[in-house]
């Protein structure tokens, strides 16, 4: 597996018919090792077993060199066609995407750098995992993502303050997400007066305990909301006593009961609307690299549509990614979820009449002050390449 992790870290999940080479050690000084990071690095595991980082530039040198000696013009110029391929591979351009802590649906989420097709456009596709989406979108405004996929709220909100954000499409128009709770709480209208843990004010969490407060006539200001971290601290947090009740992915369904809780309401039948992932990038970035965003959206619609029509590899993948074992059902249960509701659209078409609402959401719950131009708020241009990018690489 190719993969860098640390806290809000670029993560390359597996790949089949790959080497381990080819990533960046990171460290305190961007290494890992005491080395300077340079973008010619590369990892290779050497006799014994043991991993060391040495450019690929000398290492290819020193092989032509030895070919040349040893087997004549003829093995050189078969190292310079090894050597021109290598350049070729690097000429890949890098995109980072930010995704919320990879869950049991991450196979879907990303089977596009899985299954090549970020280098079949072009680039190099990393991630960079966070415990929230609001925690991406200061990243992408800050200017250290290309991309990332979350809940429009943050957005919503980012934009209406003048914050310089674009919605590109959007492939999880459906919500598998829940609020759970102690078994004594009959009912959503139960939650007045209640601890509610969400991951932070603006986030999908956050929004999805809002938009289940207000349908059941509960002001936000009689809940107290804490802050926690992923959807398995939440609901660890309700299992542990330590709140009432928290919105969490619908994974946990399965584990609910054994731990003493209870799926207390279904996003889907609640907020219908409710958007669940858009992908984000900035107006300065679909000016300036263009090319490179419908690139991006054609590897992701390509990767999305794989992992619909191959679920045994994309749970597999979702198992990988979040180190569940072999035996653990909740990849196999979101699968059969997203598959249930229809939640995914691999074409990723923003549908407006969903932002409409949610904007509506905010607005009611007193979160937006200043509604935003949704027209201006999307842009479809770069998806529109991106259908064309796909449709001729099948």
């Amino acid at each position: 597996m190719r993969m860098r992790t640390r806290s809000s870290s670029p993560m390359r999940p597996g790949r089949p018919g790959r080497s381990e080479g080819a990533i960046r050690p990171e460290g305190a000084d961007g290494t890992g090792i005491g080395r300077r990071a340079h973008p010619a690095w590369e990892m290779r595991r050497r006799p014994g077993g043991k991993i060391c980082f040495e450019p690929w530039r000398d290492r290819m040198a020193v092989f032509e060199k030895t070919m040349r000696g040893a087997l004549g013009l003829g093995a050189a110029a078969l190292a310079a066609t090894i050597l021109a391929g290598t350049a070729a591979a690097a000429e890949l351009k890098t995109w980072k995407h930010g995704m919320v802590q990879a869950k049991s649906d991450a196979g879907i989420v990303t089977m596009a750098n899985h299954q090549n097709f970020d280098e079949k456009f072009g680039l190099d596709l990393e991630y960079v995992q966070f415990k929230g989406d609001a925690l991406a979108l200061k990243a992408l405004i800050a200017g250290e993502l290309d991309s990332y996929e979350g809940s429009p709220g943050g957005p919503l909100l980012a934009a209406s303050k003048g914050a310089d954000i674009k919605i590109v499409g959007c492939y999880w128009p459906g919500l598998t997400y829940g609020i759970f709770s102690r078994p004594d709480i009959a009912s959503p209208a139960e939650l007045k007066g209640k601890t509610l843990a969400i991951s932070s004010p603006g986030a999908l969490p956050d929004l999805i305990a809002r938009a289940v407060l207000e349908k059941n006539g509960i002001d936000p200001s009689e809940v107290k909301f804490a802050s926690m971290g992923s959807d398995s601290d939440r609901f660890r947090a309700v299992s542990a006593g330590v709140v009432d009740a928290a919105a969490a992915s619908t994974e946990f369904v399965r584990f609910a009961e054994s731990q003493g809780l209870k799926l207390l309401v279904h996003a889907h039948d609640v907020a219908p609307n409710y958007l669940r992932f858009c992908t984000y990038v900035t107006s300065k970035t679909l000016a300036e690299r263009g090319d490179e965003v419908a690139a991006y959206l054609a590897a992701q619609m390509m990767g999305v549509r794989y992992a619909l029509a191959h679920p045994d590899e994309s749970i597999a993948l979702s198992k990988e990614m979040t180190k569940a074992a072999a035996d653990d059902p909740r990849a196999a249960d979101v699968f059969a979820e997203v598959k249930q509701y229809d939640a995914v659209d691999p074409d990723m078409p923003v549908p407006m009449e969903k932002l409409a609402w949610m904007q509506d959401l905010l607005t009611a719950t007193g979160n937006l002050k200043q509604k935003v131009d949704l027209a201006k708020l999307v842009d479809d241009s770069a998806r529109q390449k991106a259908l064309e990018l796909a449709a001729k690489s099948n």
